[in-house]
């Protein structure tokens, strides 16, 4: 398997791309890209992650760089540390969601962000130039550990002027939420068991043992959750909790055992923000959610409902963080279970989805399953298909197609009719084209996406 670098940093296949050379070429090329400064290293619990952490720590020393080395944490811990620090720069080796076999590198600017496509662009250059600067010093810096970012991170979040309301967290501890953990024994292990225990929650860790060994396909899909909804029904939980190994996506299963599907996470939690305005800063006029653009349409009707609007974004986290600086959002993400609150940091952040999602229950004092019922109904339909080559040829059969259709020529093609869209897109991560459509008949879903895949 070819490495995959693109706006999403760098992923390869164990024994077959990812090597000690890429990752040590890799790292030597983001130090010389950086300006002097600490760099923050951070990884998922996936096993591999215990070598290429090893290389990419000496590597970084052996070029002259200071280093501070938070181990497993998840994605937006690291994102967050680099962002209140005087950091410049930061590494997260993971392949998100992507099986064990896999690994990667994730960069960050000084902002906690990662680098967008013109910093990437300039980052790859120095690496197919295989231009490295090594220290030519005696003395190198030592490796500096830091134990204390997943607790750092928590106490943000309990920071959160929505939590420091005294009656919001006391309405979260008098419902004392029972819920189901499955982490797939990965970064999200501690901290999501551990702020749940600070807001209150009699918590049940179901796949949280930190091994990074997965019980599971890890991406957070409803096929992949049978053990957590099976265990949510065999407790009496009101709730299940998954996330990817680096934790910066968060799906939900309701108390009956039933996954409410991905999609809901960034609109429960737009709906938290929007419902409690005066907890939450945003420039004049009504209040901005940013998400990409295949994010379902449930956003744009919560939304509304509650007086905001909604901007779209190229998929991809770095796209959607833009947009949301670009035009002051007050919160944003994606449908991927992507979850990005400005107050908190420029980041998809679990931690921050669970207590914005867990203050709306308490204060709305309903079930999951009530709360997810009363959102808009939509049916969406996501296929992949392995695919190599361009999109233009395709693109051109689509659009003649769709002749009175609204086209969005971003991030591949979107097709936006009055009751329903389709897009077609290629993946930053994985060598596969995506076609999501949705609607609300499941039929007219189906027959879109299928017209599309027939045209590929």
């Amino acid at each position: 398997m070819a490495v995959i670098r693109s706006i999403s940093g760098l992923r390869a296949t164990l024994g077959d791309g990812l090597t000690p050379e890429l990752i040590s070429n890799y790292s030597s090329s983001f130090a010389k890209y950086l300006p002097a400064g600490k760099i923050i290293i951070g990884r998922d619990g996936r096993p591999s992650g215990k070598w290429i952490e090893n290389l990419v720590l000496g590597t970084l020393q052996a070029c002259g760089r200071e280093i501070i080395s938070l181990g497993v944490v998840p994605t937006p811990t690291v994102q967050l540390f680099v962002e209140k620090s005087d950091a410049i720069g930061g590494i997260i080796i993971t392949a998100s969601h992507n099986p064990s076999q896999w690994n990667g590198l994730k960069f960050l600017n000084a902002d906690g962000v990662f680098l967008d496509e013109s910093e990437n662009k300039n980052l790859w250059k120095i690496y197919d130039s295989k231009d490295f600067s090594f220290s030519k010093d005696y003395q190198f810096f030592d490796i500096l550990i830091n134990n204390t970012a997943i607790n750092s991170h928590i106490n943000s979040i309990l920071n959160l002027k929505l939590l420091r309301n005294s009656n919001v967290l006391k309405k979260l501890k008098e419902r004392k939420f029972k819920i189901i953990v499955d982490a797939v024994n990965s970064s999200g292990s501690v901290a999501i068991t551990s702020l749940l225990a600070k807001l209150g929650c009699e918590v049940i860790p179901l796949y949280c043992d930190g091994t990074g060994f997965f019980p599971h396909i890890p991406e957070p899909l409803p096929e992949n959750l049978t053990d957590l909804a099976n265990s949510v029904r065999e407790n009496k939980a009101d709730l299940g909790i998954a996330v990817d190994p680096d934790a910066d996506r968060l799906v939900l299963i309701d108390e009956s055992g039933m996954p409410i599907g991905e999609e809901k996470t960034i609109t429960l939690a737009t709906q938290c923000v929007l419902e409690n305005l005066d907890y939450f800063e945003f420039k004049n006029g009504k209040p901005i959610v940013v998400v990409n653009l295949s994010t379902t349409r449930m956003v744009d009707d919560v939304a509304v409902k509650f007086g905001g609007k909604v901007v779209r974004s190229a998929v991809g986290e770095i796209n959607v963080v833009k947009k949301m600086k670009e035009v002051g959002a007050i919160i944003g993400g994606e449908g991927s279970g992507g979850v990005i609150l400005p107050e908190s940091h420029y980041g998809r952040d679990s931690l921050v989805g669970t207590a914005l999602i867990l203050s709306l229950l308490a204060m709305k004092d309903q079930k999951l399953s009530s709360i997810s019922g009363q959102l808009p109904s939509y049916k969406m339909l996501k296929f992949k298909k392995e695919f190599y080559g361009s999109l233009e040829q395709i693109i051109e059969k689509i659009i003649n197609e769709f002749p009175d259709a609204d086209i969005i020529r971003e991030d591949g093609i979107k097709i936006n009719l009055n009751d329903s869209w389709v897009q077609l897109r290629k993946s930053n991560t994985e060598p596969i084209v995506r076609v999501i459509s949705e609607a609300i008949d499941e039929n007219r879903a189906k027959d879109l996406a299928n017209k599309v895949l027939s045209l590929i």
